[in-house]
């Protein structure tokens, strides 16, 4: 028994040897792999490690706000978050793709076609703009390769009472209309950037280097009056709706800055509302649609006629008997108003008077002057898709083209350009540039008419909204108020329709010293009245009476019995 057991040992020792050879041999070998690892190959797993865990994400910067002169905020910038996903990375994942496409509320077919036609890319937005709750619940799901990107998206506060002046950003928030679209070099940020460790799930969970900090837009500081702008924006909903119109358009300009203070079209649109982004609802009407201005240019032609030193308001132009042939046209007055001054032929309104004021004046004079006020040219504003309107060379005109020019037909212009020009009138005979940025010191404009001649005007055109004027309505209680109605028929083919019309008040106040213009266009009143003076002028009573107020402009009637308070006042020891 004891020979058969010291057997078996003999023949197990070799076995034994073996085993331990060969555990010794394994061990030297993974100890030799390991040296190879950290001394041969270092560099290659470090930075295989690294790529997994470290990334360089971006730190986007947030747009400039933009807000009206007083500070008021007309568009800022709310954090949101982007869903992004690293396709090779969350493609094992693919079964979990319904929970995930539940959640981003997207079309879960669609989310499989995103992910596995982009293999070969490392980045794709599976969802833009979710709210900072929205993103961090699909982050809950821990699904591989899938994180978000912390970004900003445009709220206006304003909605539409200021959307045809702001216009929108796109979904990379970078402006397409508007102030957005002309200020996008001032607005936009400068994205920065940093160094991170992520875990498996795409997860930051450290921050290792800040390469480069973001830079925000810079603030815009417009020279819209909130006030105002809210003041505008009712009034001409209000007017739009009443006359039943197919739209309006009004502006409110500061003469002695250019500065506009208010501009406002209906109907509007609400940039915040993405449904709405349509050009028929987005375009500034103020800015770009052309219209024949009717009676409200007469004023222009008087003051070239002011120009010519051959006519003084108390001129005499013979209107009789009522009506004007010029070739095949025939001009008419409402009622045969006989001999009478420049004063009354704007404060009557009549063509027949305008017309041969016009016909005698010499047409490069005549156009020189107009062109002067900026008719048939773009503002200074650099509005986006602003229209110069249509005023044609002297060399092109004819005697009926003149004669008709007088009381505005034949020619085009928008409402801000109208405003402009009436604030020539109101800045004795300056033409300011216009801006719709606020300006700490506006530029020194140009001269257009006398200064003497401006103040004429003014005076004349007070008649206009006195008694027995066709601007009546537009009167301000105790403040003296100057302006201009304008009816005009709408151009169609083949003529001039018979029962479309443009209705317009353009006018300035207090007219003793003016410190507002304000424009007003209805287009196509259809509830009835549809003259000037019946549709447009009240706006602008609206509008002036609750500007002036707002503004604390004091009235006319205490500022001309000041003097007399101030010398009755006894002086206290």
């Amino acid at each position: 028994m004891k020979a058969a057991r010291a057997q078996l040992a003999h023949k197990a020792r070799p076995r034994s040897l073996v085993l331990v050879v060969l555990l010794a041999l394994g061990a030297v070998i993974l100890q030799g792999r390991v040296l190879y690892l950290q001394l041969v190959d270092k560099e290659f797993l470090t930075s295989q490690g690294e790529g997994r865990h470290l990334r360089t994400i971006q730190i986007s910067a947030h747009r400039g706000t933009i807000t009206d002169r007083n500070g008021e905020p007309l568009a800022v910038s709310t954090p949101v978050d982007s869903i992004w996903a690293n396709p090779s990375e969350l493609m094992p994942a693919l079964d979990r793709i319904g929970e995930l496409a539940k959640v981003l509320e997207r079309d879960e077919e669609w989310l499989v076609r995103r992910i596995t036609s982009n293999l070969d890319r490392g980045f794709v937005y599976l969802r833009r703009r979710l709210s900072p709750d929205a993103a961090a619940g699909v982050l809950r799901l821990g699904l591989p390769g899938v994180s978000s990107l912390r970004e900003y998206r445009r709220y206006y506060p304003t909605s539409e009472v200021t959307g045809h002046l702001l216009g929108f950003t796109d979904v990379d928030d970078q402006g397409q209309e508007g102030l957005e679209l002309a200020y996008d070099y001032w607005l936009t940020g400068v994205n920065g950037s940093k160094r991170v460790i992520q875990d498996r799930l795409g997860r930051t969970i450290g921050d290792i280097e800040l390469i480069q900090p973001p830079r925000p837009g810079r603030t815009l500081k417009s020279s819209i009056d909130l006030r105002l702008q809210y003041l505008a924006y009712r009034e001409l909903k209000r007017a739009v709706a009443e006359s039943a119109a197919r739209s309006g358009s009004a502006v409110v300009l500061d003469p002695a800055t250019g500065e506009v203070l208010a501009i406002v079209n209906q109907p509007s649109f609400n940039p915040n509302d993405r449904t709405q982004l349509d050009p028929a609802h987005y375009r500034n009407r103020a800015a770009t649609d052309i219209f024949e201005p009717g009676s409200s240019f007469k004023p222009f032609i008087v003051a070239a006629a002011l120009e010519s030193k051959r006519y003084e308001p108390d001129s005499i132009i013979d209107t009789t008997p009522g009506y004007l042939r010029v070739g095949a046209s025939l001009i008419q007055d409402t009622n045969n108003f006989g001999a009478i001054d420049i004063t009354t032929v704007l404060a009557k309104s009549s063509n027949v008077g305008a017309s041969r004021i016009a016909l005698d004046l010499e047409p490069g004079s005549l156009w020189s002057v107009l062109a002067a006020f900026g008719i048939g040219q773009l503002t200074e504003s650099g509005f986006p898709g602003e229209s110069a309107g249509v005023l044609n060379e002297a060399r092109h005109w004819r005697p009926v083209g003149q004669a008709t020019l007088a009381y505005g037909y034949g020619l085009s212009l928008t409402t801000l350009q109208l405003a402009r020009a009436y604030a020539v009138i109101a800045a004795d005979g300056i033409r300011p540039p216009v801006s719709l940025v606020s300006l700490d010191k506006p530029p020194r404009g140009e001269r257009v008419i006398g200064a003497a001649n401006a103040r004429a005007l003014r005076g004349m055109l007070e008649a206009v909204v006195a008694k027995g004027g066709t601007g009546q309505r537009a009167a301000v209680r105790h403040f003296r108020v100057a302006g201009k109605t304008g009816t005009a028929r709408k151009a169609i083919p083949g003529g001039y329709s018979e029962d479309r019309y443009t209705a317009v008040f353009a006018g300035l106040a207090p007219a003793s010293d003016p410190r507002l213009v304000i424009v007003v266009v209805i287009d196509e009143p259809q509830a009835g009245a549809y003259y000037g003076g019946d549709v447009a002028a009240p706006v602008f009573a609206r509008i002036a009476s609750g500007a002036l107020r707002l503004l604390n402009i004091p009235p006319d009637t205490i500022s001309e019995q000041l003097p007399l308070i101030l010398a009755q006042t006894p002086v206290v020891p």
